[in-house]
């Protein structure tokens, strides 16, 4: 299991626009390298985004695919707060958080919703085509978890429980996380570096 940070560390609402997008797309390229990422966002008091973010990644191929995100993330783009604004670069970075993960608090059931779905993405030749992959929301939080990799419900059942529960865990832990005097002044070093991904577009 491999952690990591996002942050637009002490940048504008832009860059925690950009978070979000970057969120979305290292999802959708995960599945596509067939592994899992699962992710917990801190808090969005304006609807312009978290100001940083946690995302697990496990599979077979995530020291490889982990090895390409971490970095600063450049977003060129006008912004949509400001049109007209000059600056049109907003950086993100992205870390690696290193040691032990913090240990999940068991979670009560009636808090969790579970949903089936037919297998598929990760998992490869083991995946069958019935509903054994299984969706598991967290109601009090909104954090979500696909299980698909066993080859049974009750199996994807309780992997979703294990993975919700540290998403849970780190989800009140973002914060002290973010607010590390590493993590931000790597940031501002990030910024002044060659990013490792760059986005471009009008509208982000």
């Amino acid at each position: 299991m491999i952690r990591l940070l996002l942050t637009s560390g002490r940048g504008p609402a832009e860059c925690r626009i950009a978070l979000t997008k970057t969120l979305g797309i290292l999802v959708n390229e995960a599945e596509v390298a067939c592994v899992i990422a699962d992710v917990t966002v801190g808090p969005d008091p304006d609807g312009y985004g978290p100001a940083s973010a946690i995302a697990i990644v496990e599979g077979e191929g995530a020291e490889a695919f982990v090895a390409t995100w971490i970095g600063s993330i450049l977003w060129v783009a006008r912004s949509p707060l400001r049109p007209h604004h000059k600056r049109k670069n907003w950086f993100i970075g992205v870390f690696r958080l290193e040691g032990s993960p913090p240990k999940p608090v068991p979670l009560k059931l009636a808090d969790v919703r579970f949903e089936t779905l037919r297998a598929g993405g990760p998992g490869g030749q083991h995946q069958n085509k019935t509903e054994s992959a299984v969706r598991a929301v967290h109601a009090p939080t909104g954090l979500v978890v696909v299980a698909r990799e066993g080859r049974s419900q009750h199996r994807n059942k309780a992997i979703a429980l294990e993975r919700l529960a540290l998403l849970v865990k780190l989800a009140g832990e973002l914060a002290e996380i973010t607010d590390r005097e590493k993590v931000q002044s790597g940031h501002a070093l990030l910024e002044r570096g060659r990013p490792v991904r760059t986005f471009k577009g009008e509208r982000f």
